[in-house]
């Protein structure tokens, strides 16, 4: 197989939000670049699509600032709209609309109404949401100052800068010490499992407890951009193009040669690099580079070590999600929660449906999951009544996102990639994917959107086996490395960061969810702003 052969400065691999910051910044600055991305178009996982007159959002639901987002676009002077992004949570049929920090109150009533033998729990646990929010406030108390541009503000650094690292170095401790799974942290101020669950169980497995309970002020920061999430990554695309750097979509890398600094896709192209960002799957990366022709006997074993220690870790939890189109005016679901609801139809917690409840095998020996259909389709319909629903209702952020008196809602709970890639083994995945579909529907008409079920017009599916395919993450993964590993193959300290994106194969940096933990749509962003700053200081 011939293709083409081309010479660049910096190879950029994965056209998500992490390789677009990256080949953004590349490009302004001159270099050459060329971005390679797997799929039709760039994006990854913030990218909207349209469906027979309606918009989805096919990854995140919305974004949050966290003092990256905006001063990047700011900094490359890309005009992005955002409209608000209100989040409602909801519990049977009681909701709440969450308006500013006053809200903590409300959610104290909500949580008592359904659990009142533990109002002094939900208050003690409340009390340490407020402060885990006096944190956040710290962490993300100014504009990352990678985004600034401080040699023409230098007061900048006296006034804000300096006295932020004061209370920064005074704050990190204590969030340090939050570092527990959040589970197990509630834990400690209620033996009610099914109060944990309720606070808990839309988070990761194991997520950190700070992590976690930082999330009402998240809330709070969400925003939408107008079109739908993906005009994001539309936005710094056009600029990645308009500043000469050559965008290759529907191009998979097959090989990566870092002796020889090329690279080759799937076509026969060959790319040669100076420097190359990879911003896509980490064990891609080194499932695909080879060590025959580096040279440098101990950056060989460095490279061996870093794919031995990556074999075994597995990806963060992935999302089954139902997109529906529905005749019913965008009216009646405004009336009852925002167009960003985190909905819990029951109170009881999903310790009852328990995923090793699927698992069979001898005690300490080998376990797998149930071939018998009939108990895992059972534990199926008891798992969705009792899970927590993220739904995002796009034309509640933006009126032009479905057609007149029509709604789209998108409907996903986080569910296990192994799971799903057993059911499809045995034979099962379509039958699968309809009945999850119509739990949700039967759920979600039965408890908050009466009436759904009859106005539903069509659907389709998105599992984690979808999301594998579609961003090619290791386990379906939507934010890196899972918690639940034996120790996280990233860095995960702040203050540490900006080690994040070096690897020990020359001329390459990492970027992106892979790169640091907790990761997310900011982390992306910031990743790919520090492997572009790296590439810029050795390319002087």
């Amino acid at each position: 197989m011939s293709g083409t052969d081309t010479n660049t400065d910096v190879l950029v691999v994965g056209g998500g939000m992490a390789g677009l910051t990256a080949a953004a910044y590349l490009s302004r600055a001159g270099l050459k670049v060329v971005l390679c991305e797997k799929e039709k178009k760039t994006g990854g996982l913030v990218n909207s699509f349209e469906y027979k007159g309606f918009v989805f959002d096919g990854g995140i639901r919305a974004t949050e600032n966290t003092g990256i987002v905006l001063p990047m676009l700011k900094q490359l002077g890309i005009e992005v709209e955002f409209l608000p992004n209100p989040v409602s949570l909801g519990i049977g049929r009681d909701v709440l609309r969450v308006s500013s920090r006053d809200s903590l109150a409300a959610y104290r009533e909500l949580l008592g109404k359904h659990f009142p033998e533990n109002r002094e729990d939900i208050a003690d646990i409340l009390r340490e949401i407020d402060k885990v929010m006096g944190y956040l406030d710290v962490l993300y108390g100014i504009d990352n100052p990678l985004f600034l541009d401080l040699k023409s503000n230098p007061g900048y650094v006296f006034r804000t800068i300096l006295p932020w690292v004061l209370k920064y170095l005074l704050t990190a401790p204590k969030i340090a010490r939050l570092n527990k799974p959040v589970d197990e942290h509630l834990a400690g101020f209620t033996s009610n499992q099914a109060l944990v669950d309720i606070i808990a169980q839309h988070f990761f497995q194991k997520t950190p407890a700070f992590f976690a309970l930082s999330y009402f002020t998240l809330y709070l920061d969400y925003r939408y951009p107008r079109g739908g999430t993906g005009a994001l990554a539309q936005a710094l695309d056009r600029f990645v193009r308009e500043h000469g750097a050559e965008v290759r979509t529907e191009t998979e890398i097959a090989s990566v040669d870092p002796g020889e600094h090329r690279a080759v896709d799937t076509k026969g192209n060959v790319c040669r690099y100076r420097k190359l960002v990879w911003a896509a799957d980490l064990k891609t990366l080194y499932r695909l580079t080879s060590l025959a022709s580096i040279a440098d006997t101990k950056t060989a074993g460095r490279m061996r070590a870093r794919q031995q220690e990556l074999s075994d870790k597995t990806g963060g939890d992935s999302v089954f999600t139902l997109y529906i189109t529905a005749n019913m005016d965008k009216s009646y679901f405004a009336k009852i929660a925002s167009g960003h609801f985190f909905y819990t139809p029951s109170a009881t917690g999903l310790s009852h449906a328990r995923l090793d409840e699927l698992l069979d095998g001898e005690p300490g020996g080998p376990t797998r999951f149930t071939n018998d259909k009939a108990r895992l389709f059972a534990w199926l319909k008891r798992f969705v009544q009792l899970n927590t629903f993220e739904i995002s209702i796009p034309v509640l952020r933006d009126a032009s996102l479905a057609p007149e008196g029509r709604t789209g809602l998108i409907v996903s709970v986080l569910f296990d990639y192994s799971l799903t890639k057993h059911i499809r083994a045995m034979g099962w995945y379509d039958e699968f994917r309809q009945l999850v579909s119509d739990y949700f529907v039967e759920v979600l008409d039965a408890s908050i959107y009466p009436g759904l079920k009859q106005a539903v017009i069509d659907s389709f599916t998105s599992t984690p086996l979808t999301i594998e395919r579609v961003s090619g993450n290791s386990d379906g993964a939507i934010t890196g490395w899972a918690f639940t590993n034996d120790f996280i193959p990233a860095v995960n300290k702040q203050p540490r960061i900006a080690s994040s994106v070096l690897t020990p194969i020359p001329d390459t940096f990492q970027a992106g969810q892979w790169t640091f933990s907790p990761s997310g749509l900011p982390i992306a962003i910031l990743t790919g702003k520090l492997a572009a700053d790296r590439v810029l200081k050795e390319l002087g």
